[in-house]
């Protein structure tokens, strides 16, 4: 017997086109539909789940009142686009998501016409949306350019700037506020739906422009006067007054999830004959799944996950995590000392500092999605004498550049920057990879640049930061479980700009920074099957090199290969840079520096990233043979002992 489809709606709404000859009426069915279709995907990949369960009805709503992908949809961030994905096109690969050359846990622009711009990093929306506008009004087009933007994300500046660009420029530019945290605004109910659908009506707005036209024809103070009681009075009802200082006209707060009242005032929006239009949404992250409407932070992100229970397949490790080795040690030294604070940008448990802050919660600041903001209050902080810790994700810091640039480095003050997911993350993909942080900071001057090579190592490096009182220093560590090694109870402070020998050898040399050592120890025992006599070394400092070390490897190694989970420019060209400086290269040393390719490495495993980067055990090895000139594939002992 033929079994009855589960999601009968959904099957026949392949891409929107199939989705706009639905009746209204079926609506509310296919959301359900997808919705548990959502869950389920996820349930088998892992990854964003709370933020695509709000917006299951905004997505569909929205794709059934624009011509998408003619009408440019975009997705601030792109961790809610799930849903999205399913509805355009995409649902046969959604059980690939965040798997080696499956889906991209966010919107890209390779992968389907209806993501018109690739994001994961927040708050980016609006001004790609405004550059689109403006490019269609320049080709004379009349496509509509949508952009969704969450409550967290509008804490960050870019999307006030570009606000206030778009205000002014008064392009056609429709920004969907989703607020899920009712950060802005009180509940909504009917009342508000009523009114929002009134204020965005034809009618309304056309009044609204015939009154403008009016009032610019009587006195200045009757044009002010008026101007401002119709600001007071539309604030006072549904608060929208910031919004339309920055030119926008704005719409709400309606029920994002109320298909009765989204359709209607989407239509209006979408005929609306104004500029740039700004509807705030109220929505719950994780709706329909009790699981996650009963703790939508553990349901952010997750893991694999048990649909009916809702409980999650964590791998159970015998060592920490680095973030929580990170969070500890930092309490641990804010015991002794007072003047320790910590800064993080939104990430508060992404960094290890909820654990702080609930032991120093006057010590602890979040932000918001506002990393230029972050480096620059730390600054302010270590200028009166505290010791700030700015814990932030390695791409994130990214978006700081200029400010660690101008405000701490150019300033040389003592602002400890604590870079958490260094190195390549996995799933996340390349947009969330820390790969560039070390060429872009090592060559700030009189900046110290330091990286962990298993927890002891960062329980120490925490604190070396701590005595730190004259310059910027930044720790990098990766993400995910330490080597389990045991952690000291009162780490002492390395001495700065000087690495430790592991491992005594004689003919090669392998120079590791990071969490690379213990591929670089791996390697060595390879190597030892060979023959070959390794030595194997922590370099721990990127910035300042130890250059006694480094030029003593040279001396007495026919090989020095330098390893690093940083991109081409970092810690390896800095080790040639000095070697050539010092003469060391003419001696017919042969030095080759292992680091991540001149390239974007896609979403994949940790093990299979790191093996296409060409810095894992087998690549250390390989690299070796080949300067030496000698076959692998033979597997006879090398002429060297």
């Amino acid at each position: 017997m033929r079994q009855t489809s589960k999601t009968p709606l959904l099957d026949a709404a392949t891409v929107p086109d199939e989705l706009r000859k639905l009746p209204e009426t079926d609506l509310r069915q296919l959301a359900d539909e997808l919705r548990a279709e959502t869950v389920d995907a996820v349930s088998v990949t892992g990854g964003h789940l709370g933020a695509g369960l709000g917006v299951v009805e905004l997505t569909v709503a929205l794709h059934y009142v624009f011509d998408t992908p003619r009408d440019r949809l975009i997705w601030d961030v792109g961790h809610q686009a799930y849903p999205h994905k399913i509805l355009t096109g995409r649902r046969d690969r959604i059980r690939t998501l965040r798997q080696g050359g499956g889906l991209s846990g966010f919107t890209r622009r390779s992968e389907s016409e209806y993501d018109p711009f690739g994001a994961a990093h927040s708050s980016t929306s609006i001004s790609a949306g405004l550059g689109m506008a403006v490019a269609r009004d320049i080709a004379e087009a009349d496509n509509h350019v949508v952009c969704v933007i969450g409550d967290g994300a509008m804490s960050a500046g870019m999307a006030y700037e570009a606000m206030n660009n778009a205000g002014a420029l008064g392009s056609r530019l429709v920004v969907i506020l989703n607020d899920n945290d009712m950060s802005i605004a009180p509940p909504v109910g009917a009342m508000s739906g009523y009114l929002a659908r009134l204020v965005s009506g034809r009618t309304y707005l056309t009044l609204r422009e015939i009154g403008k036209g009016l009032v610019k024809r009587m006195p200045k103070f009757v044009e002010r006067g008026a101007q401002r009681a119709e600001e007071y009075a539309r604030g006072m009802a549904m608060g929208g007054t910031l919004f339309e200082e920055l030119g926008f006209y704005y719409v709400g707060p309606i029920d994002g999830h109320n298909l009765d009242h989204l359709l209607p005032v989407l239509r209006n929006v979408r005929n609306a004959p104004v500029g740039p239009i700004l509807v705030h949404v109220v929505t719950q992250k994780g709706k329909g799944y009790a699981p996650a409407e009963a703790s939508d932070d553990k349901y952010h992100g997750v893991s694999k996950f048990d649909v009916a229970t809702g409980a999650q397949a964590k791998a159970k490790s015998n060592a920490p995590s680095y973030t929580g080795v990170f969070a500890r040690s930092l309490i641990h030294e804010a015991e002794k000392d007072d003047r320790v604070v910590a800064i993080t940008a939104a990430m508060p448990s992404g960094t290890g500092l909820d654990v702080f802050g609930k032991r120093f919660p006057d010590r602890t600041f979040d932000v918001g999605i506002a990393e230029q903001h972050a480096v620059t209050f730390a600054a302010g902080l270590a200028t009166e004498g505290l010791k700030p810790f700015c814990a932030i994700y390695s791409t994130f810091l990214q978006r700081a550049y200029d400010q660690v640039v101008h405000d701490v480095a150019i300033q040389k003050l003592p602002v400890r920057f604590a870079l958490d997911r260094a190195g390549l993350v996995g799933a996340d993909g390349a947009t969330h990879a820390g790969a560039y942080d070390i060429a872009y900071l090592s060559c700030l001057p009189d900046f110290v640049i330091m990286a962990a090579a298993d927890e002891a190592e960062l329980a120490a490096m925490v604190a070396t930061q701590i005595t730190i009182d004259d310059r910027p220093s930044a720790l990098r560590y990766p993400r995910g479980e330490g080597v389990g090694v045991t952690i000291p109870e009162d780490p002492a402070p390395l001495a700065i700009g000087k690495g430790r020998i592991v491992r005594e050898g004689s003919t090669i040399a392998l120079l590791s920074l990071g969490p690379r050592l213990a591929e670089c120890m791996a390697a060595a025992d390879e190597l030892a099957a060979h023959g070959l006599s390794t030595t194997v070394v922590d370099a721990r400092f990127a910035k300042p090199l130890d250059r006694d070390l480094i030029l003593r490897l040279a001396r007495e190694h026919e090989v020095l290969v330098t390893v690093e989970e940083g991109s081409m420019g970092g810690f390896g060209a800095h080790v040639l840079q000095l070697l050539a400086t010092e003469g060391a290269l003419d001696a017919g040393l042969k030095i080759r520096t292992l680091a991540l390719p001149d390239r974007f490495i896609d979403h994949d495993t940790p093990a299979r990233q790191y093996m296409e980067a060409g810095v894992d055990r087998a690549a250390i090895c390989t690299t070796v043979f080949t300067a030496l000139g000698i076959d692998r594939s033979e597997g006879r002992k090398a002429r060297f002992v």
